[in-house]
């Protein structure tokens, strides 16, 4: 990610004033929305706790996805990627049992579990491009936009636009051949799924370190690690890797349905156009009963919405904490042409592909879903071909 994706990456040993007044407006703001959602309902509420426990999590550590591919593919640092493997295999585990009962606390539970396709393949090809063009995946632009990112803004409004320009095309695309949903604990059973999904996770991680991969940065730095740490950063890579985890194990609970980002994205744009005069009813899409309730309900009845919303704040929160808060600057005409090219296809991508690096890829191969893994093993050649493309932005 760019060096304002991941404002707690060079956090000092000696922290930053905290930023009073940044600080106060956040927690204005959280009880406000908190309050709001409350009205509507608990489980809302809770959500909205969830998204700002995920949004500190991912900003105190910089957890990333889109910095560390690059990292890897550029300098043989694999310590990003090794604590997503952990993050994964965690996920793994609390998942299983709750999927396996499928049901929690007496309500029905289900994975996110998604068709595999020609459509899904390229849009999450598209999607691995516009991560490095943009400099953030889907859960870094939310974070990186709470901590004061000006350009990851405008990567998150082109972000909606192309999701809501996805879903418009979504029936050409879905034409395409494909082998629908394959969960493998449906089809191989879970005794034999979890442990071949533990096992794949642990040869990538051995395939890295034998092909070169070095972990330059710790994934827990014991000897600088204090209570103060808790609220003002920088986290270990792996405090956040397991909170992350836990959070969407958490969000399966409340929710019924894993974390995802995107959707909200979509539904954002669509209700803007529909305010610019745009009907509905034109489109296949959102002519569906799920998405003409959620077009006509308030977005803090969505629970994807709610959530981002509470990443946004919990990233805001922890930035004016650690006195890191990004004040506004200059932004070269390159790099705000990639920050538009890389929303718009990142937004488009994840439309086509059922998610991004979040709901499709850590909640699918979390829900045992062979989409979750073809959509990483499209999604990382696309970021390869962004870091080629990077030195043409400046970036």
């Amino acid at each position: 990610m760019s060096a304002i994706a991941q404002p707690s990456a060079e956090l000092p040993r000696v922290p930053n004033p905290v930023q009073i007044t940044a600080l106060l407006l956040a927690m204005t703001a959280i009880v406000l929305l908190a309050a709001s959602v409350l009205m509507i309902s608990l489980k809302q509420l809770l959500l909205f706790g969830i998204g700002i426990g995920l949004g500190m999590s991912l900003y105190h550590a910089a957890f990333g996805f889109t910095g560390a591919y690059r990292r890897a593919m550029l300098e043989g640092d694999i310590s990003g990627v090794t604590a997503q493997l952990i993050m994964l295999a965690v996920a793994v585990l609390l998942f299983a049992p709750i999927l396996a009962q499928g049901e929690a606390f007496g309500r029905g539970v289900g994975g996110a579990v998604a068709p595999v396709s020609l459509s899904m393949a390229l849009g999450a090809f598209l999607f691995g491009i516009g991560m490095q063009l943009g400099g953030s995946c889907a859960s870094g632009t939310l974070f990186a936009a709470g901590g004061g990112g000006l350009r990851t803004l405008l990567v998150l409004v082109f972000f909606c636009i192309g999701a809501f320009w996805g879903s418009l095309d979504l029936a050409w695309w879905s034409q395409l051949p494909g082998v629908g949903s394959v969960s493998l604990s449906e089809h191989l059973g879970w005794e034999i799924a979890l442990p071949l999904q533990l096992s794949a996770l642990m040869l990538i991680y051995g395939a890295l370190r034998f092909f070169g991969g070095t972990q330059k940065r710790p994934l827990w730095d014991i000897g600088h690690f204090r209570w103060q740490t808790l609220l003002r950063g920088p986290w270990p890579l792996l405090l956040s890797a397991l909170l992350l985890a836990l959070f969407n194990w958490l969000t399966l609970l409340v929710a019924g349905h894993p974390w995802s980002i995107t959707w909200a994205f979509s539904l954002w744009a669509a209700k803007a156009a529909v305010f610019a005069g745009w009907d509905p009813a034109t489109s296949g899409f959102w002519s569906g009963g799920f998405q003409q309730a959620a077009l006509e309900r308030s977005v803090l009845q969505d629970v994807t919405s709610v959530m981002n919303f509470g990443i946004i704040l919990g990233a805001f929160l922890a930035a004016a904490l650690a006195g890191r808060l990004v004040k506004p600057a200059g932004i070269a005409l390159r790099s705000l042409t990639a920050a538009v090219l890389g929303g718009l296809v990142m937004g488009y991508g994840a439309r086509l592909s059922y998610g991004c690096n979040i709901g499709a890829f850590f909640s699918g191969v979390a829900s045992t879903s062979l989409h979750g893994w073809v959509w990483i093993a499209c999604a990382l050649p696309g970021n390869y071909i962004g870091v080629r493309l990077r030195p043409f932005f400046r970036l």
